[in-house]
């Protein structure tokens, strides 16, 4: 028997922070799909295929390979046969897989991949879907959120840390309309499961937040 944990939630959480961490510490193979999303985000990018080109992006995806490998345990996305991680965090990748992912043909292609390796292995995924579509049976399923503003600043942080240009009201907006975006889009809207714990890590640090998923899936496996 394996065991899977979904952490579902908002743009600029935690997710993947906390996933890894979790990951790590259980022994639990990561997989990122938010990654996974903005490796497809990167085809597009590079096909100067525009995010409202739906029959464009349809036909994309047929050419599209997303696969994921480990390097001394740490997750490599591969896109065709190109290793893709150091483009991934990129601002306007972000925004293209956000945008192209409220399409049928792009969640289809990865859920189908995403449920593939939680049959064969342990796993621990984060993204915008995973409780309520891509492991609706996962034996914990979390719904981290955090304030628009702590979300903002984290980024920021993050940002700045790498010695890159950062605007913190230009963050704090796309934050808001990436939320809306995902939130109403029609096929596999954001929302918590009815069956998700409800994890609020505005206030918390990363060992708080670690802390709590853990003790949470102990009772529960």
């Amino acid at each position: 028997m394996y065991y899977s944990i979904a952490i579902d939630g908002p743009a600029g959480a935690g997710k993947s922070t906390i996933a890894k961490r979790i990951a790590e510490q259980l022994q639990f193979i990561y997989v990122d799909t938010g990654a996974m999303y903005r490796a497809m985000a990167i085809y597009f990018l590079d096909h100067a295929i525009c995010p409202e080109e739906e029959a464009a992006i349809n036909e994309a995806c047929e050419s599209v390979k997303v696969s994921i490998t480990y390097e001394d345990g740490v997750q490599q996305v591969i896109l065709n046969g190109e290793n893709v991680t150091g483009r991934l965090r990129r601002e306007e990748v972000g925004t293209m897989a956000s945008k192209t992912s409220v399409y049928p043909a792009v969640r289809k292609k990865l859920v189908e991949l995403q449920r593939e390796i939680a049959r064969e292995n342990n796993v621990i995924m984060d993204g915008r879907d995973i409780g309520t579509c891509v492991l609706p049976d996962a034996v914990l399923k979390i719904y981290l959120t955090a304030s628009v503003d702590a979300r903002a600043k984290r980024r920021y942080d993050e940002l700045t840390a790498k010695g890159e240009q950062a605007d913190y009201d230009v963050i704090a907006k796309d934050i808001r309309e990436r939320d809306e975006r995902d939130m109403n889009r029609e096929f596999s809207p954001l929302r918590k499961a009815d069956d998700a714990v409800l994890v609020d890590s505005s206030n918390m640090t990363i060992e708080e937040v670690v802390s709590c998923v853990s003790r949470l899936f102990e009772e529960r496996k």
